[in-house]
C-alpha cells in the first residue's frame, strides 16, 4: 500500500467514524417490452465506415444576420434569426431567407459521434421509457443503473477500479481539488506545521476548472500551490525536490486544449517513480481520440498503470454532456462524500446517460474513427509543412485584430473557426484554434489548408507555445 493510499484510508475512516460516509444506490427501472439491452454491447449497431449521419456533426447552417454581425465583429446577445430548415423565424414571424453553410473546424466531437444513430437510438429508448430520469443528487435519487453502467464502462477503458461520474468535466476537478484540501487539513488539524498539508504542483497552462479547483483547495489553509512552467519537467523536478512536503500531487492536462501539444507522460511517469507524487491527469481531449483502445493519452504513451487519477469529460469525444473521475473505489468513496461539485450538483439526466455508454461503446467497436482523425493530422502536416502533433492546431497570429481579420477570412470561405482571444491566451498570442474531425475528409483539409494560406503565412505562424505565463 502506498503512502496516499494510506492517507486516503485515514481519511475514510475519519469520515466513517462521523458516520458521513456517503453512499450510491442506484435505482433500477423495470424493463418495457421494446427496451435496449443496455448491458450488451452486441446489441449496439455499429458501422465499417463514414456514413451520410457523420458530415451532421461538422456541416452546419447559420442566418444571414448572424453571418453578417460575425463579419462586422457585432456583439450579439444569441437573439439573432433563429434558423428552421428554409424558414427563418424573425420577429415578424415566419419567411424564407437565405442560409449559409459552412464547415466546422472549432468543434470538439473528435470522432463524430454526436450524430451516430446508435447513440441517437440510445437517448431516445431512454426518454421514451424514463423521460429525463430521477431529478436530485446522486447521493439522493438520481443515480440509476445508467449511470452505473456507464461508470463502469469508462472504468475499464481508463484501466482503472472504478469511475465517479459527474455534471460537467468542468465539476469532475473542481470536486477532486476540494477533496486533496480535505486530505491535507486531516493533519493539520491538530499539527502546526506547513509540511503536514498537501502540495499541489500544477502545469502553468492547466484548464480553469483545474485552476479554479485549486483556488478553492487553498482556502482550507492545507495546500501550498506549486506551478511548474508548461512541460518543463527540469523545473517541476527542482521543485518536488526542494519540497519538504510528504503529501505531493501533480497535476496536468494531457493534450493542452488551446496548444494542442501533449503532456511529458513519460517523463512525468519517471518522476512519479523517483518522488512518489500522486499522478493526476485531466484526459478531455484525449479520452476515446488517443490510444489503440481509446483510452487516452495515457495509453498512448503506456503510462495508464502509472496515473492514479484520471479526470475526462462525455462532452467532447464522447460527444454527449457530462464529466468524471476515473479512480480506486476507495478514492470514489472519498471524493463521493467530500467532493462538493459533485455532492451538491443535480446528476446527468438518464437519456443523455444512455447516449453516453453507446457512444463509448460504438467508439470502442468502431476503430476506423481513430485511424480517420489521425489521418487528418496527416494530412495538415503534409499540406503545411507544420508538424503538428495532435489533433488540436493552434495557428498564433499575434494581436487580437490580427486574430479577427483572420476568421473573418475564414468565414468567407466558408469555415468556422473563431479567434481566441484575451483572457483566454495572453494578448499578443492570438490564434485560430482548428479542431480535426473524423467526420472531415481529405478534401475538408485540403479546403481548409487552402483557405488558411490566403489570410496568414502558414510557414512562419506559431502553431504552439511551451512557456506561458501561469494562468493561476
Amino acid at each position: 500500500m502506498s503512502f496516499w493510499d494510506e492517507w486516503v484510508e485515514e481519511a475514510l475512516t475519519r469520515l466513517d467514524s462521523k458516520k458521513v460516509l456517503r453512499s450510491l444506490r442506484p435505482i433500477h427501472y423495470p424493463p418495457s417490452n421494446h427496451s435496449l439491452d443496455i448491458s450488451n454491447e452486441d446489441a449496439f449497431q455499429v458501422f465499417d465506415g463514414m456514413r451520410q449521419w457523420d458530415r451532421a456533426s461538422v456541416e452546419i447552417q447559420i442566418a444571414e444576420s448572424t453571418f453578417q454581425r460575425w463579419l462586422q465583429d457585432v456583439p450579439s446577445s444569441g437573439d439573432d434569426e433563429l434558423s428552421l430548415g428554409d424558414e427563418v423565424f424573425g420577429e415578424v414571424g415566419p419567411c424564407r431567407k437565405p442560409l449559409r453553410k459552412l464547415l466546422l473546424f472549432s468543434g470538439n466531437d473528435y470522432l463524430g459521434l454526436s450524430s451516430h444513430p446508435t447513440v441517437a437510438k440510445a437517448a431516445t429508448k431512454a426518454v421514451q421509457e424514463h423521460g429525463m430520469g430521477p431529478r436530485g443528487s446522486a447521493l439522493i435519487c438520481g443515480y440509476t443503473t445508467y449511470h452505473r453502467l456507464l461508470e463502469s464502462c469508462l472504468a475499464e477503458s481508463k484501466n482503472k477500479e472504478d469511475c465517479l461520474l459527474c455534471p460537467t468535466g468542468f465539476s469532475a476537478n473542481m470536486a477532486f481539488m476540494t477533496v486533496l484540501g480535505y486530505v491535507g487539513s486531516l493533519s493539520a488539524i491538530n499539527e502546526t506545521s506547513l509540511n503536514d498539508g498537501v502540495a499541489i504542483f500544477s502545469d502553468a497552462l492547466n484548464h480553469a476548472s483545474i485552476i479554479d479547483g485549486i483556488r478553492l483547495a487553498e482556502r482550507q489553509g492545507s495546500v501550498q500551490v506549486f506551478i511548474y512552467r508548461h512541460c518543463d519537467m527540469g523545473h517541476l523536478n527542482g521543485l518536488l525536490s526542494s519540497c519538504t512536503m510528504k503529501k505531493k500531487v501533480v497535476v496536468t492536462d494531457s493534450l493542452f486544449s488551446m496548444d494542442g501539444d501533449f503532456a511529458p507522460m513519460v517523463q512525468l511517469s519517471k518522476l512519479r517513480k523517483k518522488h512518489g507524487f500522486l499522478l493526476v491527469v485531466d484526459d478531455a481531449h484525449g479520452t476515446l481520440v488517443c490510444g489503440k483502445n481509446g483510452g487516452g493519452v495515457p495509453e498512448e504513451f503506456g503510462c495508464a498503470e502509472d496515473v492514479d487519477i484520471c479526470v475526462g469529460t462525455l462532452s467532447k469525444a464522447v460527444g454527449c454532456h457530462g464529466g468524471f473521475i476515473s479512480c480506486s473505489k476507495r478514492w470514489k468513496q472519498l471524493i463521493q462524500s467530500r467532493g462538493r461539485a459533485f455532492i451538491f450538483s443535480t446528476s446527468t439526466p438518464v437519456p443523455i446517460t444512455a447516449a453516453s455508454h453507446a457512444a463509448v461503446v460504438v467508439a470502442k467497436k468502431e476503430t476506423w474513427r481513430r485511424k480517420a482523425i489521425w489521418n487528418r493530422v496527416q494530412d495538415f502536416r503534409t499540406l503545411t509543412g507544420i508538424p503538428i502533433t495532435s489533433h488540436i492546431i493552434s495557428l498564433i497570429v499575434g494581436s487580437e485584430e490580427q486574430a479577427l481579420k483572420a476568421s473573418r477570412h475564414m468565414l468567407k470561405c466558408g469555415f468556422h473557426i473563431t479567434a481566441i482571444r484575451p483572457p483566454t491566451v495572453p494578448a499578443n498570442l492570438c490564434r485560430l484554434r482548428i479542431a480535426l474531425s473524423a467526420a472531415h475528409t481529405r478534401n475538408d483539409i485540403r479546403k481548409l489548408t487552402t483557405a488558411l494560406s490566403q489570410c496568414i503565412s502558414l510557414r512562419e505562424s506559431g502553431y504552439f507555445y511551451t512557456n506561458g505565463a501561469s494562468k493561476l
